[in-house]
């Protein structure tokens, strides 16, 4: 038992083996298939087979195995597809790819930096991937929820994000720069190719289309992602601080629907991938309603039924069915057992029946098994399409759901503003009712008033007067209204007065009418007491009939006053009465006079709006014709960089740099005048100016940046043309928000001023770099050149010094003389220059200290800045031109260089050191020792070089073999043709030389070009100054007049940074 389970486990072990070797061999295959440098697209077969291997094996680690031995550094086209290759596995892989392919990130980037850096067609291509897959890669192991296809659910995202409104922050800015490297990489290679049907169905620009499918796979996920982030973003923060967000999606989607739509029109996608379609505009995200709004991109790639494949091979599926290749079946197996043993009963086995019947039992349950795998795909097919159609429903409902939030939400809002006018419609109709009663309780007073004009008994002739002059006040309010409002309450006053004064009269008569009561009762009384007399005495009886009588008639007498008081009273009722309907008349004629201005008023008001609502009109259609006029000079300026005549045309970095900054001034008026249009929509003049002097200074840099672009190097060019580009469609963006009144309100000019801003930046890098230096650091620029060229001089000797010792073991005889005699000339030279330098730093200094005063050093170069300049020009001279006689030198000892450079050197260092004499005579006191000492080292340094000049002619000569000219053997013909072929030849070196002469001239006016020196400069140094050192006429062998001066050379400011050759060891 123990020997038939070992022999059992070492089947399985063989089986296993050559499944593993199959499976091995299945990948290579693949890899190899889809990773070569033929310019195809990859195959999807292979792809998909190296993405069930990572499944089968779950992992990477079979592929990375394979790709490290592939030159991915030497072949672009190889390292593309390869990348390609490894987005697919990340996509569609196992889960446990993104680690293993982790392991590999800083070999992948090492890979991008090589290929950026090589300008090949598909190097940038690959530079661009590589940053794409380790963004990707790196973005995926930090956030492990989100699986590289980025196929998840909006719960999933949230809880990503979290509640910590820091890290939606952070996962935001990540989101937009994972998107940034996708779209970078798709506008980069449709850049590189054309739409055209032609391009796209080539098979070398299928290599580079096919990646995009993966691409467009991604940016939809992530654009779904950016809303939902933003979203949530604007519901915690306020709106200002992400501002910066918004513009930067704002981009991202205008380049996100520009790539859709052209990879939408393309022929090879149509077949491939169905790309959604975006919105027309960006969600608004200040209002939280829109989201509702928002569906998101689905993808859908078409199932590929016509698998049309030119090999023989089968995929290998997922589910192992069989451990054996058909190779192995077909040998016979012999078991270990029967060759160690023989075989039992004769040569038969019972095993033998077993492993027969197991066979048709697996062969029986491989077909069964199959048929599981058929239905279970069909199941699986169909589960994928219940999904998705339920999904698409779930979506929709969703969207049915936020619709009827927001419907729910404007109807409490409706709900809620009903309420509110309920609310004030019962308080008004309260306040109503308070007036009334206010208005029924004066009225009840009025009443009373009237009640209490019945009770008065004042005088008529008074009353008649005052009521006389009430008439006459009311009748004067006729006029004007405003004269019945005074009237009224002049007579309210003397109503008022009047009402005193009857309460005076009447306080009176009461008392009257009290003393008379009294009087009376005195009376009667009397009248008892003279019965009770009469009684009494009778005597007295006629004196009280006559007082009786005479109390009677005063008694008549009194009630005859009565009733007159109370005639004139009823006579004052009436005419109070009369005044009252006259007072009230007047008050209905007032009010119907200012009813009919109200309405006056009211048409006047509306032909008002009527003629400011036709006046805004009239302003926005003029501000519509203008921005169409700036629109179409905008275009035709970005007409222009395509135009081949324009490639012609150049322009100076300084000129573009006035253009920027004046666009940049334009921008800041035209936000002005928006401003002040948007406060009065009836007077757009401020805008239209602003608007036509930018449209015209927009085109204006754009047509100077692009001619700017065709002088500057490659990849600053490409940058300057893509951000004119850049300024043309913002600003035509922006003329297009303020063209509408729906945009009007939110129109920005912020992005146009930022690619303005880059443009003015770019300038600013293309200009000279000697321009650049600030005056306040002339000073210590002074210094470090004095430093730099000593330092230079030193170094000069000391190669020098090695160069002889390397002569003297090398060279011997005449060669070595010669060597030995430039070499000390040259030495001498260097030591009169070092001697020249030492006493220019002394001479400089004394200048210095006896010209500054009370101001800095520092002060006094910033002050003397064109002096510090020519000093400073000088000093670089001299060192650049010992760096080179040296260098000459050694090519001249190594027999590498020519002696005529050594000459033009030694002429250069003279030339150079005299302009440092002059340079430093300028300021210099005429009196100065120090000036002797520095001309008497001139001096020195000129003669040295002279010896220089003669010591290098002297080896020439010396080293030159020199064929004796022996003429005897020719005849008079050989001797004319001799002649005429010397002519010529004379011809051809005149030629030549005065070919070299103006070559020479136009190097020397493209260095004063780059110098930053402009010709008029040029013409007064050349003509008008009198140069420090004329340099030695050369001689002239032709027979041709001599051609004029080309001008003394340029400064030296701008000389090459030529390294110094390393001393010999």
């Amino acid at each position: 038992m123990n020997i038939h389970t070992r022999v059992k486990s070492r089947r399985t072990e063989h089986h296993l083996g050559a499944e593993r070797d199959h499976f091995d061999k299945q990948q290579l295959s693949s890899i190899s298939k889809a990773i070569n440098n033929t310019e195809t697209p990859v195959k999807e077969k292979h792809a998909r087979r190296i993405i069930l291997g990572t499944h089968r094996e779950k992992g990477a680690y079979t592929f990375w195995s394979y790709a490290q031995g592939f030159p991915l550094g030497t072949s672009s086209i190889l390292c593309w597809k390869f990348c390609h290759v490894l987005h697919k596995i990340l996509r569609d892989g196992h889960r446990n790819v993104l680690q293993d392919c982790m392991r590999h990130h800083g070999s992948l980037a090492e890979y991008g930096k090589l290929w950026s850096h090589l300008h090949d067609k598909y190097g940038q291509l690959v530079a661009l991937y590589t940053k794409l897959l380790c963004t990707k890669m790196e973005f995926h192991v930090k956030h492990t929820e989100i699986p590289p296809n980025l196929e998840v659910k909006d719960e999933v995202l949230e809880r990503t994000a979290g509640t910590d409104i820091n890290n939606v922050f952070q996962l935001t800015v990540e989101v937009f720069d994972y998107m940034d490297a996708e779209l970078k990489l798709a506008e980069t290679v449709l850049r590189q190719l054309n739409s055209s049907i032609a391009v796209t169905s080539l098979t070398s620009g299928q290599c580079r289309l096919a990646p995009l499918i993966q691409v467009v796979q991604d940016c939809s996920q992530l654009y779904h992602f950016n809303v939902k982030l933003l979203f949530k973003l604007h519901a915690c923060l306020p709106a200002d601080t992400l501002q910066g967000h918004r513009d930067r999606f704002r981009e991202q989607f205008n380049s996100l629907k520009n790539f859709f739509n052209r990879a939408r029109e393309m022929v090879y996608f149509k077949r491939l991938i169905q790309i959604p379609r975006l919105p027309d505009s960006p969600p608004n995200f200040l209002h939280a309603a829109a989201l509702a709004k928002h569906v998101k991109p689905v993808v859908v790639i078409p199932e590929d039924d016509d698998q049309q494949d030119d090999d023989d091979d089968e995929p290998e599926p997922l589910i192992e069915v069989e451990t054996s290749t058909p190779s192995l079946q077909s040998q016979p197996q012999v078991d270990i057992f029967d060759q160690a043993f023989g075989p039992p009963n004769g040569g038969f086995d019972e095993r033998d029946l077993q492993i027969e019947s197991l066979k048709s039992e697996l062969e029986l349950l491989r077909a069964e098994l199959e048929k599981v795998k058929t239905e279970a795909q069909r199941y699986v097919t169909q589960l994928k399409s219940q999904i998705n159609s339920l999904e698409a429903e779930l979506e929709e409902q969703r969207m049915h759901k936020q619709r009827a939030l927001v419907e729910n939400e404007q109807l409490r809002m409706e709900l809620e503003a009903t309420r509110r006018r309920n609310a004030e419609h019962e308080s008004l109709q309260g306040t109503f009712l308070e007036a009334e009663r206010r208005a029924q309780a004066t009225e009840q007073r009025y009443n009373k008033l009237k009640e209490k004009h019945t009770e008065l008994v004042a005088s008529h002739a008074e009353l008649l007067r005052k009521s006389a002059d009430t008439v006459k006040m009311l009748s004067a309010t006729q006029q004007t209204q405003e004269e019945v409002e005074r009237t009224k309450q002049q007579l309210s006053f003397e109503v008022e007065r009047v009402k005193q004064e009857a309460d005076i009269k009447m306080e009176e008569q009461k008392f009257e009418m009290e003393r008379l009561k009294r009087e009376l009762e005195e009376k009667m009384a009397e009248v008892t007491r003279v019965k009770a007399t009469l009684q009494s005495s009778e005597m007295t009886s006629l004196d009280m009939n006559s007082s009786m009588t005479a109390l009677q008639a005063e008694k008549e007498r009194l009630m005859r006053s009565v009733r007159e008081k109370e005639a004139e009273l009823s006579s004052l009722r009436q005419e109070a009465q009369l005044q009252q309907a006259s007072l009230q008349q007047e008050r209905e004629r007032s009010s119907r006079e200012l009813g009919e201005l109200q309405g006056k008023l009211r048409e006047k008001t509306s032909v008002e709006e009527q003629m400011k609502k036709k006046l805004s009109e009239e302003q926005f259609a003029l501000l519509q014709g203008t921005i169409s006029e700036a629109e179409n000079i905008i275009q035709d300026a970005v007409a222009k960089l395509d135009d081949p005549l324009h490639i012609r045309c150049t322009s100076s970095p300084d000129y573009l740099i006035n253009r920027a900054e004046a666009t940049l001034s334009s921008i800041d008026k035209m936000k002005k005048g928006h401003g002040d249009y948007l406060r009065n929509m009836e007077d757009a003049g401020g805008l239209l100016r602003s608007l036509t002097q930018f449209s015209h200074l927009a085109a204006d840099t754009i047509v100077n940046g692009s001619a700017t672009a065709h002088m500057a190097p490659t990849d600053q060019a490409d940058r300057l043309t893509e951000n004119c580009r850049g300024c043309a469609m913002q600003s035509l963006q922006y003329l297009k928000e303020l063209k509408s009144k729906n945009t009007l309100q939110r129109a920005d000019p912020a992005s146009v001023r930022l690619i303005v801003q880059k443009i003015l930046h770019l300038g600013q890098e293309l200009r000279p770099k000697g321009m650049d230096i600030r005056q306040d650091e002339l000073g210590d620029l002074v210094d470090k050149e004095m430093a730099a060229t000593s330092a230079a001089i030193e170094e000069a000797v000391r190669r020098i010094d090695a160069m002889m010792n390397q002569a003297r073991k090398d060279t011997s005889g005449v060669k070595l003389e010669v060597n030995e005699r430039i070499l000390y000339s040259c030495t001498d030279l260097m030591k009169a220059i070092r001697m020249l330098v030492v006493a220019s730093t002394d001479l400089q200094k004394e200048i210095v200290e006896g010209g500054r005063g009370g101001a800095s050093i520092r002060e006094f170069y910033a002050r003397n800045s064109r002096w510090t300049e020519g000093l400073i020009s000088a000093a670089k001279a001299v060192g650049w031109g010992a760096t080179e006689l040296v260098d000459s030198a050694d090519k001249v000892v190594l027999y590498t260089g020519k002696y005529e450079e050594l000459i033009v050197c030694s002429h250069e260092i003279a030339a150079s050191t005299a302009q440092l004499v002059a340079a430093s005579k300028v300021k210099a006191d005429r009196s100065s020792k120090r000036l002797g000492v520095l001309q008497q080292a001139s001096r020195h340094v000129n003669e040295m070089a002279a010896k220089v000049v003669a010591s290098t002619k002297t080896g020439q000569e010396n080293l030159e073999d020199k064929d004796p000219m022996d003429f005897s053997g020719m005849s008079l013909i050989k001797l004319k043709k001799e002649e005429m072929e010397s002519q010529v030849k004379v011809l051809e070196l005149e030629t030549q030389l005065e070919n070299e002469r103006l070559r020479l001239g136009e190097l020397r006016k493209k260095h004063y070009d780059l110098a930053g020196v402009p010709m008029e400069q040029v013409s007064e140094r050349n003509g008008d100054t009198p140069s420090p050192v004329q340099q030695p006429r050369p001689l002239n062998m032709s027979p041709k007049p001599s051609k004029p001066p080309l001008g003394r050379k340029p400064t030296l400011s701008q000389k090459p940074n030529i390294p110094s050759k390393p001393g010999f060891k």
